[in-house]
């Protein structure tokens, strides 16, 4: 499989992009080692390959989740610019304008 000029010119257009004659000749020059590279690697023997679901094995880096008790509702309150008796007072957000 090749790129050619003219698919380099749909992609262009595509994405709204606009390209000279020579940025729309490297363009396809570069695609094509690309997709020349890839067509190697589909090549390659990976029979005895395990698939990875990422390349670095990682272990869970995450704490432990610990039961902590959380502020009471005064305490969430104490700082609030404005609140009712037991809820912060925000304004409308929703509604006629």
């Amino acid at each position: 499989m090749s790129v050619t000029r003219k698919d380099v010119e749909h992609i262009a257009k595509l994405a709204r992009l606009e390209f000279t004659d020579e940025e729309k000749a490297t363009f396809t020059h570069q695609l094509n080692a690309i997709l020349a590279y890839v067509e190697q690697l589909n090549k390659l023997d990976t029979s005895n390959v395990e698939p990875l679901s990422h390349v670095i094995e990682l272990d869970n880096a995450f704490r432990e989740d610990v039961l902590r008790p959380g502020l009471t509702q005064e305490e969430a309150l104490k700082n609030a610019p404005v609140k009712t008796e037991k809820f912060f007072k925000v304004p409308k957000v929703i509604g006629d304008r």
